[in-house]
């Protein structure tokens, strides 16, 4: 990923979130990623956490959520929300990078509002297709980026291939080589 916030920048971060999800509802945007009850989904950048309870209710208690992030204030926030919730299929991985999740392993990832600020994005991609499964979705947002350059930094032949753009989001397929 990138250097992380401080704890102030992280809180202040948080409830710019909140406020954000008042009035455009996570649930909405996650109905675009194409989810359904089973999938195993990796929130890549989860930041704070805006996604958890939604996509808990998307996967259902056979699913599982994998939140990955490099700052420690963000899994602490996951791990108080699932705890909150009492969901027990939610996983945090502090990486800024590597998942340590197996090969193949899941049916949706999403890229939202981090890839702007990501230190090595080429890397990150390369890590987001191994764990992909051969017919798994990344599922792109970034209100940082215009569309043009989303299209060509995400897609490549050896990685991603546009597959739907919709009104908020991109969905990438995995590229097989």
């Amino acid at each position: 990923m990138s250097t992380p916030k401080s704890n102030l920048d992280f809180r202040l971060m948080t409830l710019s979130y909140r406020i954000r999800d008042f009035f455009r509802p996570r649930r909405d945007l996650l109905k675009e990623a194409g989810i359904h009850p089973g999938f195993h989904v990796l929130d890549y950048g989860c930041g704070p956490g805006s996604y958890i309870a939604a996509l808990a209710e998307l996967v259902g208690e056979s699913g599982k959520i994998y939140a990955a992030d490099l700052h420690s204030l963000a899994m602490q926030r996951v791990r108080r929300i699932a705890s909150k919730k009492g969901l027990s299929n939610v996983e945090t991985i502090e990486t800024d990078c590597d998942t340590g999740l197996p090969e193949g392993s899941i049916d949706v990832v999403l890229l939202y509002d981090i890839f702007h600020a990501l230190g090595d994005p080429e890397q990150v991609l390369k890590e987001l297709h191994r764990v992909l499964k051969p017919e798994g979705v990344l599922s792109f947002n970034d209100p940082h980026m215009k569309a043009i350059e989303i299209l060509s930094r995400v897609s490549s032949p050896d990685l991603f291939a546009l597959s739907r753009t919709d009104k908020r989001t991109y969905s990438f397929s995995k590229r097989i080589t």
